[in-house]
């Protein structure tokens, strides 16, 4: 099988989860990393599959890199190659396919819930699940593409997730390892303090303290999504 193509932003903001995942299903895997300066690839016909992880940047930012990753996306999809986003993942497929991404109504940072669109295709990629906790760390949000699908909401963001045949965008983040949280906890230090006042911000001690009893949970409903997702994959 040709590998999927996984896009990294940051150094700390890696595939996480869907990496172990992977492996357990032997599928082969190439980490382009942007944050390091890699090339984005022109020609997506040498991949399975295209993931696109999260970043601190925004997607209406002067970056060099985004507008040819928006055209691989563009590219992608056109070839029926199934196509999966993590935040600002999920925000540039939004942005590639014609949708618009915005600052959103508060900050969210942690852990929240969000709820499962009662509609068929919610149905499909998340089965009997009708909410659970993910975790957030994301200040903008994305429209949804024309012929979307909405899947996930929360209180305080309304477009949490979406799909697209077997593309997939997700705003929250269900990729996410106890090293992950860490990692980001101690980069966005001050991130958290200056948006202390959102109601959906939570300390840090918080977001860790609730990693053992949260993320067996959120690894269940990406195991979910991710089975999906690469049965779609091109051979």
């Amino acid at each position: 099988m040709k590998p999927v193509a996984i896009f990294r932003h940051a150094a700390t903001e890696g595939p996480g989860y869907f990496a172990d995942f992977l492996h357990e299903c032997a599928i082969p895997w190439q980490l382009i990393r942007i944050d390091a300066g890699d090339a984005v690839p022109q020609d997506i016909n040498v991949y399975s599959g295209l993931v696109l992880m999260g970043g601190p940047m925004s997607v209406n930012d002067d970056l060099p890199w985004i507008p040819q990753v928006l055209a691989l996306i563009r590219q992608a999809v056109a070839r029926d190659i199934p196509v999966l986003g993590h935040c600002l993942g999920g925000q540039l497929i939004s942005k590639a396919l014609g949708g618009v991404v915005t600052r959103n109504p508060v900050k969210e940072i942690g852990w929240g819930e969000v709820t499962v669109s009662g509609n068929d295709t919610a149905r499909a990629w998340f089965g009997d699940t009708q909410s659970f906790e993910a975790f957030h760390w994301h200040g903008e949000t994305f429209s949804l593409p024309q012929g979307a699908t909405h899947l996930l909401s929360s209180a305080y963001c309304a477009n949490q997730g979406y799909a697209l045949g077997k593309h997939l965008s997700l705003q929250c983040h269900v990729e996410m390892t106890e090293q992950m949280i860490r990692d980001w906890c101690e980069a966005g230090v001050n991130e958290i303090a200056a948006s202390a006042s959102s109601p959906a911000v939570q300390p840090a001690r918080i977001m860790q303290a609730q990693m053992a009893g949260k993320l067996p949970q959120l690894h269940a409903v990406a195991r979910l999504l991710y089975q999906r997702w690469v049965a779609g994959l091109v051979d």
